[in-house]
């Protein structure tokens, strides 16, 4: 053990002082929904049925745009790597138009999809609370997307903090704000799920703001914004970051829109189910970010070492990586076995609701690892440009092996939500072993 810390310590150091940041502020966005259901849940269970709903769905639109903005990261880490300052700028130029393009269309795209909610047949009182929310989520939608585009911008040149201090801020804008509608404090009037929804919307849009206006007067930016404008647009750079921000894209949406599918399975089976789905994701959730943002810095140390060439140093760094996410979520799993009771009562008081959380946190303490692993070795496939087979690879783990498994344990055989979770667990296990196969495969040929 000594002789494989003295080994890696350089990166560890490297890669912890990269990724903390970058974990703190993913952290950020699972926390706003963290901060929703905490909020939200001392109201009652058909409430926190809603923000169920709308936080499973919206989730999949959030993390298919976090990953279409991580086509700029590994491209600003090569070109940085390799000293090539003018393109960066262009690049943040075309990266900016291309997020916005699609916070725009989702966001109309979620207005129109919440009034289709009860197609899903879920619960008609968790329907119609769902549907405002739901749309604020939508609205949030846009300056989303301008945080995370100034976001990767600086990540991708090493600078992780501000967006980390901007998220943290966010947070507690959010937290304070959703409070104070929720419960109608201060004079105003009390609105329940829709004062979360609302101040969402305003956490986000600060955020956005806040992180543009940085980046673009920071003095330590200058010299990489020269080339940064509107004029010169190619249709060849927008193709090269779609090329890699929508398989990106891809790859989260078939993990999370998983969980969001099996949040629509879980729904049929009552608002209890789903309120406890939603207690045991959010935990999850909140660590499943948090490791992904130590594959955000092993993607930003491989586009950097790929783009001079030091494949060496690419391979150490990345299992580096690897040490540090199995230690993170190796910690997540001991705190989800010992704390299975205890984490769902911070939400919610309803005992059913307790009882059946507190089972699904044991099956989240046992895919801890998987999760971990595969979120990594995304991130560092990434940084070699090497995004399509990883974006099957996903596609068979959560939609050709997850999802159906699920339907039949949970829904066909009788199992409920727990049969529902272990099918998640499994297609979690394939995912991270292929794509180490692939990280281990790919990463060797380099080396030599």
């Amino acid at each position: 053990m000594k002789q494989l810390y003295v080994k890696y310590k350089g990166h560890y150091k490297d890669n912890f002082s990269l990724a903390y940041p970058v974990v703190i502020s993913q952290l950020g966005h699972t926390l706003v929904g963290l901060s929703d259901s905490i909020i939200i849940g001392h109201t009652g269970k058909v409430p926190l049925a809603a923000v169920s709903l709308g936080n499973s769905l919206f989730t999949v639109f959030m993390v298919a745009g976090i990953g279409m903005s991580y086509g700029l990261t590994p491209l600003i880490a090569q070109e940085n790597g390799r000293g090539n300052k003018n393109a960066i700028g262009h690049l943040l130029s075309h990266s900016l138009i291309i997020n916005m393009v699609v916070g725009v269309l989702l966001s109309a795209f979620i207005y129109w999809g919440s009034s289709h909610l009860s197609l899903l047949r879920q619960e008609g009182d968790v329907v119609e609370k769902a549907i405002p929310f739901l749309r604020y989520l939508g609205f949030s939608f846009i300056p989303l997307m301008l945080f995370l585009s100034f976001k990767q911008f600086a990540e991708g040149l090493g600078f992780t903090r501000q967006a980390m201090n901007i998220s943290i801020i966010g947070n507690v804008i959010n937290i304070l704000i959703g409070i104070t509608l929720v419960y109608g404090l201060f004079g105003f009037p009390r609105m329940g799920v829709i004062g979360v929804g609302i101040a969402t919307f305003i956490d986000r849009l600060i955020m956005g703001i806040t992180m543009a206006f940085y980046v673009l007067r920071a003095p330590r930016f200058k010299p990489y914004l020269q080339s940064f404008g509107f004029k010169e647009l190619k249709a060849s750079a927008i193709k090269k970051i779609l090329g890699i921000g929508t398989p990106v894209a891809m790859q989260y949406l078939f993990e999370v829109s998983a969980f969001s599918g099996a949040a629509i399975m879980v729904g049929w089976m009552g608002a209890a189910e789903l309120a406890a789905h939603q207690i045991a994701l959010s935990l999850a959730a909140m660590t499943y970010m948090m490791a992904s943002g130590i594959s955000a810095a092993a993607g930003i140390k491989s586009g950097n070492n790929f783009g001079k060439k030091d494949f060496r140093e690419l391979r150490l760094s990345a299992i580096a990586s690897y040490h540090m996410v199995l230690l993170l979520m190796g910690g997540a799993a001991l705190l989800f076995t010992v704390g299975n009771h205890l984490l769902p009562s911070f939400y919610i008081q309803d005992p059913q609701v307790i009882q059946i959380a507190s089972q699904l946190l044991i099956i989240a303490a046992f895919f801890q690892l998987f999760d971990g692993m595969q979120v990594v070795g995304l991130g560092i496939l990434r940084g070699l440009g090497d995004v399509r087979v990883p974006t099957m690879i996903t596609m068979v783990a959560y939609w050709i092996i997850g999802i159906p498994l699920g339907y039949l344990l949970g829904i066909k055989m009788g199992y409920g939500v727990q049969g529902v979770w272990w099918a998640l667990l499994l297609g979690l296990l394939v995912a991270s072993v292929l794509l180490f196969i692939r990280f281990h495969i790919k990463t060797k040929k380099l080396a030599l």
